[in-house]
């Protein structure tokens, strides 16, 4: 069996970034996966699932409500590893053209005080597994580390 195109990436030298995962085209559409690594695999702790479900429900959210992106968000969620999220966007898109979005995206993330979106029992299937702080928390480091300074060694996977 092949191995899947996000398993042939070095998790070894992967580090914290915006990347293109993969691009489909479905018809005449092109759907690009990115991969917004937030913590060092295998370097670091991996996010708990109580922060990462937290910044799902908020990023989705925003994404959702975005008035350049809503039509073109095609899903947003955490990868299995919990090491950062998948964003899927109708269109042939780079890392760079997503920048000032990630950066919008995780500043509304960090300032974001109140109720969480969609943590109700009647809207989701787990609500009490939240942790707002912690989703502030990491949202800020990712801009501070990540976001506001990148350059291409965060923008395309390692060799």
């Amino acid at each position: 069996m092949e191995k899947i195109a996000s398993f042939t990436i070095d998790h070894i030298k992967l580090q914290p970034g915006v990347y293109v995962s993969r691009k489909d085209h479905i018809g005449a559409e092109v759907i690009t996966t990115f991969d917004l690594r937030m913590t060092s695999p295998n370097e670091e702790p991996v996010m708990n699932t109580a922060e990462v479900h937290t910044i799902e429900h908020l990023g989705a959210t925003f994404l959702r409500n975005h008035p350049e992106y809503k039509d073109k968000t095609v899903y947003f969620g955490p990868m299995g590893c919990r090491t950062g999220f998948y964003l899927l966007l109708a269109g042939d898109l780079s890392s760079k053209d997503i920048v000032p979005l990630m950066v919008e995206m995780f500043e509304f993330i960090r300032d974001y005080k109140g109720e969480v979106p969609g943590a109700s029992p009647k809207d989701c299937g787990n609500y009490l597994d939240m942790n707002l702080g912690m989703a502030n928390y990491l949202a800020k480091r990712y801009l501070d580390n990540v976001l506001y300074n990148i350059d291409d060694s965060r923008l395309v996977y390692p060799e």
